[in-house]
């Protein structure tokens, strides 16, 4: 869903806009994070977190309704020969803005086939396609690891690499013998308030951002902010207060949102439209493995050892902001390409 949005705000802002608007886009997620985060703390205590799944899932039913108010994409339209209904979206776009179309016609070549899988493996895309599915794997990782290691390191207030001293044994089994750590405990309100406060980390680095990504361009940007991911993943493990946890845990929030804000612009930017949506949704199932892999490593691997959880995010993201680097094609200036 999200990677079908930004492919229609990209195609319908101008070259010089995208830079400066779609990371914008990212104070709407911020303000969802926050709502779950304050329903949470609500609802958890009271009446459970079952139902705070039910609560959360009514907006994605509503927003059902909502696609029909979507316009499909008029370079899509165009590209399909499906000129009419490009026609139509444009003037439908200029009476919103109280303006009028520009005299002439509507042209441009219509592809005799859609992009297939096969194309983004082309020698033309091949090592472009290959870094980008490597870097979006590792944002993922990156991402869902802080935001599960942060709860994990709240759970079990772990400071200074060490165990919390509230650490409850469960016997398992008709033997008893088995026995494992338990660190299930309520979450305490000033939890939740930690919580709010790392998350609101996520537009932190907005500016930032958006100067990077318009002045230093989408690979440069990118590669600095997962080389600083990187970094701070390993101040993690520094002997610090609970004030200090809290700063580490704000910049990471607001440095893998970065993360996500570039890689999001530049994937919609590299592809053209005929491929341009089959490369965001194969990018996305890549960005599926690694919010599949995380939990295992920021909550399995972190109750064994916290350095070497913290050490795999932050190699990740050095291989993620090398590839960033290294990346073939600069996207910033440059139009949506029509075709391949």
């Amino acid at each position: 869903m999200a990677a079908g949005r930004l492919i229609i705000k990209t195609e319908f802002l101008p070259t010089k806009y995208r830079g400066y608007m779609l990371p914008l886009s990212q104070v709407f997620w911020l303000a969802g994070s926050l709502l779950i985060i304050g329903l949470a703390s609500v609802v958890i205590p009271t009446i459970g977190w079952r139902w705070l799944i039910r609560i959360a899932s009514i907006p994605g039913i509503i927003l059902i309704t909502a696609f029909k108010f979507i316009p499909e994409s008029a370079r899509f339209n165009v590209s399909t020969g499906n000129t009419r209904a490009a026609l139509a979206t444009l003037e439908h776009i200029a009476r919103m803005n109280r303006s009028v179309m520009p005299e002439g016609k509507l042209v441009e070549p219509v592809l005799e086939k859609r992009g297939r899988f096969a194309d983004l493996l082309d020698a033309k895309y091949l090592r472009t396609t290959l870094q980008i599915w490597v870097i979006w794997l590792g944002i993922s990782f990156a991402y869902y690891g802080v935001i599960l290691a942060s709860a994990e390191l709240l759970e079990r207030d772990l400071v200074c690499g060490s165990k919390a001293d509230s650490e409850v044994t469960v016997t398992g089994g008709d033997s008893g013998e088995s026995q494992s750590p338990c660190y299930c405990h309520m979450f305490a309100p000033s939890d939740y308030r930690t919580m709010i406060i790392s998350t609101v980390g996520e537009v932190a680095l907005n500016p930032l951002n958006i100067l990077g990504i318009n002045f230093l361009g989408r690979r440069l940007s990118l590669s600095i902010t997962m080389g600083c991911t990187a970094l701070f993943f390993l101040l993690l493990n520094i002997c610090t207060s609970s004030a200090g946890l809290i700063g580490f845990l704000f910049m990471l929030r607001a440095l893998v949102a970065a993360n996500f804000n570039t890689i999001y612009i530049y994937t919609a930017e590299v592809y053209p439209t005929a491929m341009r949506a089959l490369g965001m949704g194969t990018s996305s199932s890549l960005c599926r493995i690694g919010a599949m892999v995380a939990p295992f490593i920021s909550q399995v691997l972190m109750s064994a050892s916290i350095l070497g959880a913290l050490c795999l995010f932050s190699a990740v993201c050095v291989i993620c902001a090398i590839s960033a680097f290294t990346l073939p094609i600069e996207t910033k200036g440059r139009a949506l390409q029509q075709i391949k």
